[in-house]
């Protein structure tokens, strides 16, 4: 490719002064094989305010892409090795750089070429020679349109957080908002079947303290029960998924898979106890009731996904697993956790050694044989 100059034209203090207007100075990437136009077109940049990195390949330029922080892209087509066309390509097939806007500059000048540019994404395509206004007033326009891009991005990934943030803990939204787009956006439309372990907690006793206290008392007590609930189960990374009068459901393993469900079900309805027990001492001593906490837990094939009707759903789990849950739980005394034997099975040693087996099993409805059933103390 033959170099071949940049007309002048009138870049001076007016242009820099419009891309401080358009959000300061920018970094901008030149690739051109040619030294020359390289750095003709480095320095018509430069003089628009903008901090201007160079490269001489199709290679060099991803990488540096790869390495650094980049605000746009001005891009020749002919170069040898790999052509403009397939450093475009690139840079908008990973999921990186995609959103950085890539100005094509060529010799090249028929509708055919500027066909293949938009093809590869390119977001703009100009005709050498190049005139400085032309440039300056297409870098403009494009970093118009990264930053709405990026407030646009932030502002679903804000949604999606406070979405999300409902009933999975930071560190789960965190991992679900740094995997693929559409992997994030289809979780709450989607129904799947998962293997997961599912707890139920109740408070014992809680009708009579609801006769006396006042609907204020009431509503203060469970406010303060279901955040330190929270708090908990966030903390050993499971996901709420229900708050109903005065239980919670809860699971693990579940949207997202975790190996060690089992176990971080057992370790957070433990913690729940301890965590109780300095909860109803508060109530005993400002409001003069008393209350237990009743915990099941069960591991087992579950469904999540949007239940309910259109005009009200609800992500929930459903299936036998969260049943047998559910009824191990009002089997539950204050204090207790009672478990399955499938979860059980999936324990450590030395938490299974906590626990102990009940003598009688559970009997459950349309079921041919009893269900094992282990039990772990809060004063153990």
């Amino acid at each position: 490719m033959h170099a071949r100059q940049l007309p002048q034209g009138n870049t001076t203090t007016d242009d820099a002064s419009l891309v401080e207007q358009a959000g300061g100075r920018r970094t901008l990437l030149v690739v051109d094989d040619q030294e020359v136009n390289r750095l003709i077109l480095a320095r018509h940049l430069e003089l628009l305010g903008h901090r201007v990195l160079q490269a001489d390949s199709g290679p060099q330029a991803l990488q540096i892409l790869r390495e650094q922080s980049v605000d746009g892209v001005v891009l020749d087509v002919v170069m040898r090795g790999m052509d403009g066309y397939e450093v475009c390509r690139r840079i908008k097939a990973d999921p990186e750089t995609w959103f950085i806007p890539v100005v094509m500059v060529t010799v090249l000048n028929n509708q055919a070429d500027r066909v293949r540019a938009m093809e590869a994404g390119a977001d703009e395509f100009l005709s050498k020679p190049v005139y400085p206004e032309e440039l300056s007033a297409r870098i403009r326009s494009l970093m118009r349109w990264r930053d709405a891009r990026k407030a646009l991005e932030q502002a679903r990934r804000e949604q999606m957080r406070g979405l999300f943030s409902r009933f999975l803990c930071p560190e789960l939204v965190d991992d679900l908002l740094a995997a693929p787009e559409d992997e994030a956006r289809s979780l709450l439309k989607r129904s799947e079947r998962r293997d997961a372990a599912v707890m139920f907690a109740d408070l014992r006793g809680f009708t009579g303290l609801s006769e006396r206290l006042s609907a204020e008392q009431v509503v203060t007590l469970l406010n303060s029960f279901f955040s330190v609930m929270t708090q908990v189960t966030h903390a050993h990374r499971g996901t709420v998924f229900g708050m109903g009068g005065d239980s919670l459901l809860v699971g693990f393993g579940v949207p997202l898979p975790q190996e060690d469900a089992g176990v971080r079900a057992f370790d957070c309805a433990r913690e729940m106890q301890r965590a109780f027990r300095g909860l109803s001492r508060s109530w005993r001593e400002d409001w003069g009731v008393d209350a237990g906490l009743g915990i099941g837990i069960n591991r087992g094939e579950v469904v999540c996904g949007n239940v309910g009707s259109e005009s009200y759903l609800s992500y929930t789990v459903v299936g036998d697993a969260v049943n047998v849950a559910a009824r191990l739980q009002a089997q539950a005394r204050a204090g207790e956790v009672l478990l399955s034997g499938s979860l059980h099975e999936t324990l450590d040693k030395e938490c299974a050694r906590a626990c102990e087996s009940l003598p009688n099993p559970l009997f459950l409805k349309g079921r041919s044989r009893p269900l094992p059933v282990l039990r772990w103390r809060v004063d153990c």
